[in-house]
């Protein structure tokens, strides 16, 4: 039987860690299953810091999965399948792990994407919130950052803030430029499943109301209605809107460390400065069913090809 600790919520500590987003988290013990006052103090902050880390939490792939459940229904570990990258009788996670990379491509690779991205917008219904859990992971090096979308769109002028409102945008695997290699493991699995789905370029939060420029490097492939030129010198300046590092965190991975984070708020960029060091990184992501994105006009995203990805039916 899970213990429960009857924990109050004036234990637990939560300390500001950038300017505009990141919290690190003390006095929460994930091996037990928390009482509702600290799940709700949670999912508050989560919304208000928008990235939460908390250290020295050694805890096993259903612990893992208990947490993410307190956010909202956990969904498996991607909709394109890798059944092979999920722990055996724990398909909701996502094993990302650098030997595993290596012994496929046959070279250096410390995670599936280390360029900007929001996790699967490719999806009409793109997760809502993501866990990672660290395990493995380099005495230097292998940092994660965060950017805050809500921010970007707030330090844009008002009447290009109007302009994006009015927009939408195609978000495929890969974005504009895929960056596997023909035939390999990637173009297969994307080529056999295409998921493409049209999202708000300014998508207003779920929860705080919050607007946000809702593009990202990883899956954001083209402005509709715009010509190829303008939408690329349009994506190009809102790229480097959302990559400004005024509105970042960087975290540093430790052993037993987990990073949540808001994944309709924030884009991340996995580690690119380990790829000359012959080091073993191993980390377990989860991720919680997204809601459909609505632009500020009230229209809901609209999917191309692919279907929406659900939490397994009790």
């Amino acid at each position: 039987m899970t213990e429960i600790i009857d924990r109050p919520a004036e234990t637990v500590t939560i300390e500001p860690i950038a300017g505009y987003l990141g919290a690190e988290v003390a006095g929460v013990d994930l091996r037990y299953e928390l009482d509702r006052a600290t799940r709700r103090l949670l999912t508050d902050a989560l919304y208000e810091h928008k990235v939460l880390f908390f250290r020295d939490q050694e805890i096993d792939h259903a612990a893992q999965i208990r947490f993410t459940g307190y956010f909202g229904p956990v969904t498996d570990a991607h909709p394109l399948g890798y059944t092979d990258k999920s722990p055996a009788g724990y398909p909701q996670v996502l094993e990302v792990d650098s030997r595993t990379y290596a012994s496929r491509s046959g070279s250096r690779q410390y995670s599936y994407a280390n360029h900007w991205h929001q996790d699967v917008t490719a999806l009409v219904n793109p997760p809502a919130i993501t866990v990672l859990r660290a395990e493995l992971v380099p005495e230097v090096g292998g940092d994660t950052t965060w950017a805050d979308l809500a921010a970007a769109y707030e330090g844009l002028p008002s009447s290009l803030q109007r302009f994006l409102e009015g927009l939408y945008a195609e978000n495929r695997f890969g974005g504009r430029e895929p960056r596997w290699v023909r035939g390999s493991e990637s173009d297969a699995v994307t080529s056999a499943t295409p998921i493409i789905s049209e999202h708000p370029v300014v998508r207003v939060h779920p929860v705080t109301g919050k607007k946000l420029l809702y593009v990202n490097p990883g899956f954001t492939s083209r402005i509709l209605g715009l010509r190829p030129a303008q939408s690329d010198t349009l994506l190009d300046l809102l790229f480097a809107e959302i990559t400004d590092p005024a509105y970042t965190v960087r975290i540093r991975w430790t052993p037993n460390s987990i990073g949540i984070w808001d994944n309709r708020a924030t884009i991340h960029q996995a580690p690119s400065d380990l790829g000359h060091l012959d080091v073993v990184r191993v980390l377990h992501r989860t991720t919680v069913e997204g809601d459909v994105p609505v632009g500020v006009d009230g229209r809901p995203s609209r999917s191309v090809s692919g279907e929406p990805f659900y939490a397994r039916s009790a």
